[in-house]
């Protein structure tokens, strides 16, 4: 259970730069995702936390989607202000991907096509940042 808190944390910490290895003194495993799918919502009723659960909720139901190799879903943290850091966005998603082909394959595939058309009356607003492994 610890190994696999780690290697998620290690995902989430590594996925939204790029960078998906670990120094060779890490005891880490190295990621093998050559995709990272990173969506932040903001929600068209930021203060409502029945509508971020809602959205939590239909997020979850992606992880039925076999080519996702691994979701992390998350709220903005409560760190120190800095001006580089915008936690302006109400829910995020992060995925990894082996290829270009499986991203393709989950942003046609039913469970997705349902998740929008049932809780995209949520957001009022979606940014997406895709990146490959370098």
């Amino acid at each position: 259970m610890e190994a696999n808190r780690r290697r998620v944390m290690t995902m989430i910490a590594l996925g939204s730069a790029g960078a998906v290895t670990a120094p060779a003194s890490a005891t880490a495993t190295p990621i093998p995702a050559m995709l990272v799918h990173h969506v932040l919502f903001w929600l068209n009723n930021p203060g409502s936390a029945e509508d971020r659960e809602q959205l939590i909720t239909g997020l979850r139901t992606l992880a039925g989607i076999d080519v996702i190799r691994g979701l992390h879903i998350g709220v903005p943290a409560s760190t120190e202000k800095r001006d580089v850091v915008d936690g302006s966005y109400d829910v995020s998603e992060l995925m990894f991907f082996d290829s270009l082909a499986d991203q393709k394959t989950y942003q046609d595939h039913p469970i997705h096509q349902a998740f929008v058309a049932k809780y995209s009356h949520l957001w009022r607003k979606v940014i997406v940042y895709d990146t490959l492994k370098a």
